[in-house]
């Protein structure tokens, strides 16, 4: 089974999108899926998405992106935080 290589982004890359890359990386855990995760400014996403499968952001998405892009930002309120990660999850299982 290939790892899943997921783009975790933040405005500035440090404090948001490490609080959702633990998240994720305990998700995907829970979910016996393997995950390669990298943790970027989402400034960078549009240069990186060819060599992810998957965009997580704790952001506002600034353009459209060739690979699955999903809000997270339920990771932080902790409001609607089980409909975004079945989304990460769904979108997974497509990749895989």
């Amino acid at each position: 089974m290939k790892k899943i290589r997921v783009l975790v982004a933040c405005g500035a890359g440090i404090a948001t999108s490490t609080v959702v890359m633990k998240k994720v990386e305990e998700l995907f855990a829970k979910n016996n899926l393997p995950v390669e995760i990298t943790q970027i400014k989402i400034a960078e996403a549009a240069a990186k998405q060819d060599s992810a499968d998957m965009l997580i952001s704790t952001t506002m998405l600034p353009t459209e992106y060739s690979i699955p892009a999903i809000k997270a930002m339920a990771f932080l309120t902790g409001i609607g935080t089980e409909k975004v990660e079945n989304e990460i999850i769904e979108a997974a299982k497509g990749i895989q």
